[in-house]
């Protein structure tokens, strides 16, 4: 065998070795679990490892309801917000004076101002209707109803 036919061997076993290592060693350093991102229509997933991984759907959060007062009136009218009992509900109330929002049968008050929102965020955990009122606006003659909030059953 010639020089250049054993160099030309030993560079093909280096080359074939590099590349069987490529293929067994694991992607990194670390011991974590190897992450697995799916759509929500896919129920399971193969890693690299051959390990079926059977994937949890985590919901979003809900987007804020944003409501404005101005002038002590809600702008655009008071709302109906509609959620099903078990919901995150959230929302947002922006005024350019200084005010007390209550959410009624939750007991939740703040303060909003400007500069200063109040802002809300708890389970609906009991079924109804439930007025959130501005309490400034009560007590000047105004009408209190901010908005009305309706949990509907799971």
């Amino acid at each position: 065998m010639s020089r250049n036919q054993r160099l030309g061997l030993v560079l093909a076993a280096v080359a074939v070795a590099a590349i069987a290592f490529v293929l067994v060693s694991p992607g990194s350093d670390d011991d974590a679990d190897p992450v697995v991102k799916t759509t929500p229509a896919q129920e399971q997933t193969t890693t690299e490892q051959d390990t079926t991984v059977t994937d949890q759907v985590i919901p979003s959060k809900p987007a804020a309801e944003r409501i404005r007062i101005r002038g002590g009136e809600v702008v655009g009218g008071a709302k109906t917000i509609t959620v099903t009992k078990g919901d995150e509900v959230r929302l947002v109330v922006t005024a350019d004076a200084e005010d007390d929002i209550h959410v009624h049968g939750y007991d939740i008050e703040k303060r909003a101002g400007p500069g200063r929102p109040a802002r809300f965020i708890f389970d609906a955990g009991m079924e109804g209707e439930f007025e959130i009122e501005s309490h400034v606006a009560e007590d000047s003659g105004n009408e209190p109803l901010v908005a009305r909030l309706v949990v509907e059953p799971a």
